[in-house]
């Protein structure tokens, strides 16, 4: 398993919860320990008689594929009469937090009659106090179905409006977008501070076949929107035909998981496949404790079937098409395969952020101005672009020099017509600067963007410190701009 890949300043970056809400738990019987251990015992009788008890036990679970040495201790810790799904757990267990051990630093080691330790520890207290409160929120209580103020494949029970308050009125308008599942009150602080105007959540999951479980707060009207068309496909396979051949009747999955910043390794495929194998001997299905492992690790990494018992994560130019980019937008320019999930794994689903920005193209048919924070690698460009809205002048901050070069390489390869303006810090962009621009082009139409947010998903068990967290904050500096260019495009009307 490889690990997640850690974020940049300034890029909007998340690395989300990996079982989304499509992943429902499923119910497994009691009988799931009897169905292993007697798929086991088959096994066993076959050819392996001479063997004892333990040795035959070792050599059926490295026939699933896991190690001897990690069996042997399983086995050894758990007892002689642990259950074979005891056994599975225990080296589970065991392989994630080595794999934890990877994003953890070593801690320090003082002596514990120090009396600088213990001064430190002291005036720590309550810095630890917080963040343990902070961690131990729960998240926000979200809509079910999570569909916003409507989405084109679904209908809603009732015509939905609502009123902004004054100061939100635009233009400009502004869209700010989020990781959905932030601890309790982060969402109502963001509101707060953007006009207090209600954040819409919407699950990409109906645009698409992934989920994605996203807020957006924003001041766009939410009447007469429209899709991309041609729609995407919405189901695993629509969008990969070729998998339903491979696919076992026991994987009931019709859609993916949130697509994240890293990918399943080829140890787990091969695990997988070694699983499989191991019950080929079986008539039928394998046994529920089987097919409940292999499931986990699919939905966990969105694996697709491509073999018998062939499992493999999604290539890059598949996950391009999932979050409604071109197909090679990452591609080329000296990128890494590890950059180009990575930069993937923090975009906006195009489609979905497509359907709310569709309502600008009556307001902007001459074009359109578009100060792009945090832009990663262009998903608000790219959806304006196949909006038919001309970008006229778009002004981009972002950190990340591979998600510069990735929107500058995708504004040349479509011949876009207008300014492409790029910062790398947030910071640079101040009263003065702002000014400048708004006097150049005569204001900006659209604030949009999605600060990072690391310190917010529920899969950061290290720096989850909602707002006040280093790359979190950075949201403070989205509303920063956004009253700066409200505040100065309204003297320039007076």
């Amino acid at each position: 398993m490889e690990p997640s890949i850690s974020s940049d300043d300034s890029s909007s970056q998340c690395n989300e919860n990996v079982l989304d809400d499509v992943y429902e738990d499923d119910s497994w019987s009691s009988d799931s320990d009897n169905c292993m251990n007697s798929a086991k015992q088959t096994y066993l009788n076959d050819d392996n008689s001479s063997l004892s008890e333990n040795e035959n036990s070792l050599l059926f679970l490295a026939n699933m594929g896991y190690p001897a040495e990690e069996a042997s201790i399983a086995m050894e810790r758990c007892g002689p009469e642990a259950s074979f799904s005891e056994l599975i757990d225990f080296m589970c267990a065991a392989q994630m937090a080595r794999e934890e051990d990877v994003y953890l630093p070593e801690d320090e080691k003082p002596k514990l009659n120090s009396g600088g330790y213990k001064r430190k520890m002291y005036n720590e207290l309550p810095v630890r106090k917080k963040q343990r409160a902070i961690t131990d929120e729960e998240p926000i209580h979200l809509p079910r179905p999570m569909i916003g103020f409507g989405v084109p494949t679904e209908s809603l029970p009732a015509i939905v409006q609502r009123t902004l308050p004054e100061q939100a009125i635009g233009p400009p308008f502004f869209y700010y977008e989020n990781v959905a599942l932030a601890p309790k009150g982060v969402w109502d602080t963001m509101s707060r501070f953007l006009y207090d105007v209600e954040p819409e959540f919407v699950d990409s999951k109906y645009f698409c076949a992934t989920a994605r479980k996203r807020g957006y707060i924003h001041n766009l009207p939410i009447e007469d929107r429209f899709p991309l068309l041609p729609l995407p496909p919405r189901t695993i396979h629509e969008a990969f035909p070729l998998t339903k051949k491979w696919w076992p009747s026991w994987d009931t999955r019709t859609k993916l998981n949130c697509l994240q910043t890293s990918i399943g390794s080829a140890r787990l495929a091969d695990r997988i496949r070694k699983a499989m194998k191991a019950m080929e001997n079986f008539d039928g299905e394998p046994p529920l404790m089987v097919q409940k492992y292999v499931l986990d690790e699919c939905r966990k990494w969105n694996l697709l079937w491509v073999g018998r018992n062939k499992a493999s994560p999604l290539e890059t130019d598949e996950f391009e098409m999932l979050m409604g980019f071109p197909r090679n937008h990452t591609r080329g320019g000296g990128i890494s395969r590890t950059d180009r999930y990575k930069s993937l794994g923090n975009a906006f689903q195009v489609d979905t952020v497509a359907y709310h920005l569709s309502v600008l193209k009556d307001l902007y048919p001459n074009g359109i101005n578009v100060l792009s924070l945090f832009s990663g690698i262009g998903g608000a460009e790219v959806a304006l672009y196949r909006l038919g809205i001309p970008l006229n002048n778009v002004v981009s901050v972002e950190i990340s020099e591979v998600n510069r070069n990735i929107l500058r390489s995708w504004w040349e390869q479509t011949n876009q017509k207008g300014n492409l303006i790029d910062f790398n810090d947030i910071q640079q962009l101040n009263g003065d600067v702002l000014e400048q621009m708004i006097d150049s082009f005569g204001g900006f139409d659209l604030v949009i963007g999605g600060s990072p947010c690391n310190n917010l998903t529920g899969s950061n068990r290290v720096t989850r410190d909602g707002l006040e967290g280093k790359d979190s904050s950075l949201f403070y500096d989205y509303v920063r701009i956004v009253d700066l260019v409200k505040s100065i495009m309204s003297n320039r009307r007076v």
